[in-house]
């Protein structure tokens, strides 16, 4: 499948527009381009602006509320509870970031869970924003149910991403963000956009036998959680989306397990829910609240150093540390500009026809 390449600010400036067109602020329209837009430079394309036309669906079928009050409906001096409105998730979740951060700036730590938010993009976004303040960020989310527990042939989990973002001296930060499962769905939508087969171990069929048909979720497979299968320790991505799903949502009042509402706008949310949309959580911690923040910094260049010198297997070229191959893309892709698959570019250009925007 043929690919294009676009300047990031040729994909900034239609993606704001869209967003105002379904009647976003400016403000909100900046903020959901910037979080949805450092998906695709970081070489995350699954979660950038090919789900643009995503969000635009939940917006037609009244599940995105594009002008949100969200607001603060439960509070301690270190933790809250945010109600999202039915906002972008885009919108929601750098908004209660940003108040788990400035707890943390009063009382050390900061810890916000919120509730009726929607699909928040990548995780690493939200917690690396704790970076700029010398703190430790922490993010997660749970998700559409597509995962089968281990020995279970029902979804019920989220791909549920975990990201933890810590702040080095003279290094590059620490930025880890991974999905709980062995892949995340938008990976099976890169490879049925490529006609390509899923390695062995991403999905299960309706039986719960291994499949490398990417298109098996249409046909009531599941994804699998993180470790493929109970002797490669799937039970432990099961525990970790788990987690995932009773901090973002059992803590907040959002729906978890099965009865998280769907991404896709053509399949309605469960008719029987047990919360309000989709749940987040996020964590912000102050460095110099457990140790001089220049101190821990100097340790964290040492611990990076130390892993990128340990000795690489046969024909690999170098130990990476999380976060790297995020960071050299990023700069990459804003010289180069942005690849976008053939059926994203589509996607896009049908979106430029319906909103009367130029593509």
């Amino acid at each position: 499948m043929a690919e294009q390449t676009f300047p990031f600010e040729t994909l900034e400036k239609f993606t704001v527009s869209a967003f105002k067109k379904i009647g976003c602020s400016d403000a909100d329209a900046d903020l959901a381009t910037k979080v949805l837009l450092s998906a695709d430079l970081r070489g995350i394309d699954s979660h950038g602006v090919a789900r643009l036309s995503g969000y635009i669906r939940l917006w037609e079928a009244k599940r995105i509320n594009a002008t949100p009050a969200i607001r603060t409906i439960h509070e301690s001096p270190s933790t809250a509870v945010v109600d999202g409105d039915g906002g972008l998730g885009l919108v929601v979740a750098p908004h209660a970031m940003n108040i788990a951060i400035e707890k943390a700036r009063q009382c050390g730590t900061g810890w916000v869970s919120v509730q009726h938010s929607n699909h928040f993009g990548i995780a690493g976004y939200h917690a690396m924003m704790a970076l700029e303040h010398d703190m430790i960020g922490i993010a997660m989310t749970n998700a559409s149910p597509l995962v089968a527990p281990t020995w279970s042939v029902e979804r019920m989990l989220g791909t549920n991403p975990i990201a933890v973002a810590i702040p080095a001296d003279k290094q590059p930060a620490f930025v880890a963000d991974m999905a709980t499962t062995t892949a995340a769905n938008g990976k099976l939508e890169i490879l049925q956009r490529k006609n390509k087969q899923a390695p062995e171990g991403w999905i299960q069929d309706k039986q719960g036998n291994t499949s490398t048909n990417p298109h098996e979720l249409k046909d009531g497979g599941a994804l699998v959680p993180l470790g493929s299968d109970y002797e490669h320790g799937s039970h432990k991505g099961y525990g970790l989306g788990s987690i995932v799903d009773i901090f973002s949502a059992v803590l907040s009042g959002a729906n978890y397990g099965p009865w998280v509402p769907p991404f896709v706008a053509f399949l309605s949310p469960p008719a029987d829910p047990v919360g309000k949309g989709i749940g987040h959580f996020f964590g912000a911690m102050r460095i110099d609240a457990f140790r001089p923040k220049e101190e821990f910094k100097q340790h964290m260049d040492n611990w990076i150093n130390r892993f990128r010198s340990a000795k690489p297997v046969a024909g690999q070229p170098k130990v990476l540390i999380p976060g790297d191959p995020e960071r050299e893309m990023n700069a990459i892709r804003l010289k180069e500009g942005i690849p976008l698959n053939e059926k994203v570019v589509e996607d896009l250009k049908e979106l430029a026809k319906k909103f009367d925007l130029n593509f």
